[in-house]
């Protein structure tokens, strides 16, 4: 399996974004996206997933399921957590897991990895930042797919928190998955490094 882009342009609001921008990832790897505020590492995240227009260039996947698109093999794993805030946490998960078509799961056991299952019972409204931050990750177990856009995934999150999403990413890169992530930071994983924009 393998994911490249060649010769992106984001234009948005009027405004170019980036131009000209390339990569590469093969299964197994990991593609830490870097650069300042505004560079566009969301926005190229957004545009692997589907949800933003590229202005010019192409993305492909090359992988053995030729009969999906490469939406429909990525998780996209956003700022926002999106929850349910009055449903609780093994509820969101199981609407996740129903909606993305994925097979019947244990959400006890994706909850009890990411450290939530003393929280399975709880409204998503009553969790912390980091709880909030944790269920989303466990969608992750829950539907299993072979890219994964990460924006920022330790964020909100404590060290356990941050040895946990490593941990995943480890078991994900793995089993032969691909890992996107933007990030200010190390990732905890080795990665290469595309960096958007000029210097910090």
């Amino acid at each position: 399996m393998k994911l490249w882009g060649r010769d992106l342009r984001c234009v948005r609001g009027g405004r170019e974004i980036f131009s000209g921008l390339g990569f590469e990832v093969t299964a197994g790897q990991a593609l830490a996206v870097t650069g300042i505020n505004g560079a566009g590492k969301s926005s190229l995240l957004r545009m692997i997933a589907g949800l933003l227009p590229a202005t010019e260039g192409n993305l492909t996947l090359e992988s053995s399921d030729a009969d999906l698109s490469l939406s429909e093999q990525a998780h996209y794993l956003g700022h926002r957590d999106a929850l349910k805030p009055a449903l609780t946490a093994t509820e969101n998960l199981d609407f996740w897991r129903d909606f993305l078509g994925g097979d019947t799961a244990d959400s006890a056991a994706a909850l009890e990895t990411v450290g939530l299952s003393h929280a399975a019972h709880l409204p998503a409204g009553f969790l912390s930042a980091g709880q909030r931050r944790r269920l989303s990750l466990a969608r992750l177990i829950a539907v299993k797919r072979p890219v994964w856009l990460l924006d920022e995934p330790t964020s909100a999150l404590d060290t356990s928190g941050q040895g946990v999403v490593a941990d995943l990413m480890t078991q994900h890169l793995a089993g032969g998955g691909i890992v996107l992530a933007a990030t200010h930071g190390p990732l905890g994983i080795p990665a290469t490094e595309l960096r958007i924009g000029g210097a910090a």
